[in-house]
């Protein structure tokens, strides 16, 4: 039996949302007008301009700098992996945080590459959320108590957050979030993910179809979507974006879950995504249509279909550039 609805837990994070700061529109523009008084035909540096005017919208620092980068990955479990819908057991979700632990997992060598901060956060990995093709993954509280775990990731001067997750089935749970915000049948959203096979990807498509059937009379809360058909990491991505935006801290967005995520808190309201942008174009077409709906344009286009926040962690190597790129011109343009 599904647990009954209650909007108080959400309460908080939908009055953030309502409280949106602006970005530095003043920062912007210095920017804007040091690459434009540099010895350079006029927008010869293509995207790179527009991540450092971003940037310094975002972080208001004109130039603007990034000196505290932090790439955060989330990790859960979700009961309906029991359905096998991943080629990898459950247990998988475990030893991919020990090997983050270790220094052994790709995600390690890409910061050391960057000089980039790795924080990986265990959600629980021993308590798999419920099965959302019987119940509701989690109930209001300990849903947004997850979104306020998930908050905490922008403390210590963060000046640049990189937005992972691992966890199998969770490609599963993102579809259905997806499924419900924007319509459709199963598989229009789900995708091969780490592997998945033509029967795999068959049983992913009647999982998002049974969990839609049977929670979709909440889809016009976006909460209750996030709540009832997401996991932990999709929960604590969510608050981890909500609060870099009222810190003013850019985000890079990367994988099922930061899209997933983004994609509850856009239906919420729009304006909530200024100070992201999406890491790399995602190989599962529902994903990529997905982001596009969001209207932030993939940095990369590397075929990247790992885990783990890699795709953030090397455009966070670009953003870095694009902000010593600003830096380096506007010290030798002329005050």
């Amino acid at each position: 039996m599904t647990s009954s609805t209650s909007a108080l837990p959400f309460d908080d994070f939908r009055n953030l949302m309502r409280e949106l700061p602006a970005g530095d529109a003043a920062a912007a523009a210095r920017v804007r007008e040091l690459f434009g008084r540099a010895d350079k035909p006029a927008g010869s540096l293509g995207r790179m301009e527009g991540l450092a005017v971003w940037l310094a919208e975002w972080s208001g620092g004109a130039p603007p700098a990034v000196n505290r980068p932090l790439v955060a990955i989330f990790a859960g479990t979700h009961g309906v992996a029991g359905r096998a819908v991943s080629p990898r057991p459950i247990e998988a979700t475990a030893r991919a945080v020990e090997l983050c632990a270790a220094g052994g997992a790709a995600i390690n060598q890409v910061c050391l590459a960057h000089d980039l901060g790795l924080k990986v956060f265990d959600l629980a990995l021993d308590l798999p959320t419920q099965d959302i093709t019987r119940d509701a993954a989690l109930d209001e509280r300990a849903c947004a108590a997850t979104m306020a775990f998930g908050m905490e990731a922008v403390g210590g001067g963060v000046d640049l957050l990189c937005l992972g997750d691992i966890g199998v089935g969770g490609s599963t749970v993102a579809s259905a979030i997806l499924c419900l915000l924007h319509g459709g049948a199963g598989a229009d959203w789900v995708g091969k993910g780490s592997g998945a096979d033509a029967d795999m990807l068959r049983r992913k498509a009647e999982a998002v179809d049974a969990a839609v059937a049977l929670h979709g009379a909440h889809r016009r809360d976006p909460f209750e979507v996030l709540r009832r058909v997401g996991g932990r990491e999709c929960a604590a991505i969510a608050g981890a974006i909500i609060a870099a935006r009222a810190e003013k801290v850019p985000v890079i967005l990367d994988g099922h879950a930061s899209i997933a995520a983004a994609s509850v808190l856009h239906a919420v309201n729009p304006a909530i995504l200024g100070h992201c942008i999406v890491a790399a174009r995602p190989v599962d077409a529902g994903l990529a249509r997905a982001a596009e709906t969001l209207g932030l344009a993939p940095l990369l286009d590397l075929q990247l279909a790992h885990d783990e926040a890699v795709g953030a962690a090397l455009a966070a190597g670009l953003v870095r550039a694009a902000a010593m790129l600003s830096s380096g011109m506007a010290a030798a343009v002329p005050a």
